[in-house]
């Protein structure tokens, strides 16, 4: 039967270690020295080993003694970091977390995972919504934190990647070979005027094969091969791929994914973005093509 280790106990013997002797440590932990003596002769008995060398005017540790230390101090560490975690006031409440649909995927559940598991108090609530509407909330102070897909940056936010801006298809489709070219795009979508744009200088016709309210709406429709759109290098939606259209479409501007946080004096929060900036720091799946 496994048995477990006095963490109280472990506490003494770290402290007298410290210390350089009983009494001393008994001051720092508030206790008696005859309470923490009882405790160090406790953890011996549970051991069977000396911990202690004694036999000094000044208290040393025993071989024993010495390999345990390193032990105990990652124990109690462990221990604390747990307390602190679950019992912080200052980690409590609910944060606001605004993201693009476009980029929900691959990284934001990673994201919400870890910060459940090193904040279990805290309540997250993610809000899905097109760039333009995130940032007006920021504005607002509607919302903790943003992630935002923009050209450039605002003042205030930061840069986590810079990624392609990259022409998405059906599996195995040709809506991208006909012309007029069909285009997909959802009305709010921050990169549909300059895409369209960009079209209009190649001098290619287009016609809005599907004009929607939703992003979901737009990629089902483009998963149909009932037209193409546009999304950042690594963010397909399923049943898409990258077009290799072979200079048949154009070169589009690389995007940046931005991170905005409103208090930044907040813990919470600065723990957030903290594990968002790790999570866009980790490498990137490359996606597949569609050949031409």
């Amino acid at each position: 039967m496994a048995r477990n280790l006095d963490l109280t106990a472990l506490r003494s013997f770290v402290t007298v270690s410290d210390a350089g002797g009983v009494t001393r440590a008994a001051g720092m932990l508030n206790l008696t020295q005859s309470a923490v003596s009882m405790q160090l002769k406790r953890l011996e008995e549970s051991l069977d080993v000396s911990l202690l060398d004694r036999s000094a005017r000044t208290i040393a540790l025993t071989p024993a003694g010495e390999q345990l230390l390193g032990y105990a101090r990652s124990m109690l560490k462990i221990n604390d970091e747990a307390l602190t975690r679950l019992t912080a006031n200052e980690f409590e409440g609910e944060l606001k977390l605004g993201v693009p649909h476009d980029i929900i995927y691959p990284a934001i559940p990673a994201v919400l995972k870890r910060f459940a598991a090193d904040f279990p108090r805290m309540q997250v609530r993610l809000i899905s919504a097109p760039t333009r509407k995130l940032l007006d909330m920021f504005g607002r102070g509607g919302v903790d934190l943003i992630l935002t897909t923009e050209e450039i940056c605002g003042p205030g936010g930061q840069v986590l990647v810079e990624l392609p801006l990259l022409w998405i298809g059906a599996q195995d489709g040709v809506a991208w070979r006909k012309r007029p070219l069909p285009v997909a795009f959802c009305r709010n979508c921050i990169f549909r005027s300059s895409v369209l744009q960009v079209l209009n200088d190649a001098d290619i016709d287009w016609t809005m094969a599907v004009d929607a309210e939703l992003d979901n709406a737009v990629e089902a429709a483009v998963s149909a091969d009932l037209g193409v759109y546009v999304a950042l290098e690594g963010t397909l939606p399923p049943h898409t791929q990258l077009i290799d259209h072979g200079g048949l479409l154009p070169t589009l501007k690389p995007q940046n994914i931005n991170l905005y946080v409103l208090k930044s004096e907040d813990p919470a929060s600065l723990a957030m973005a903290e594990i968002v900036q790790q999570c866009y720091a980790a490498p990137r799946p490359k996606p597949q093509l569609v050949r031409a």
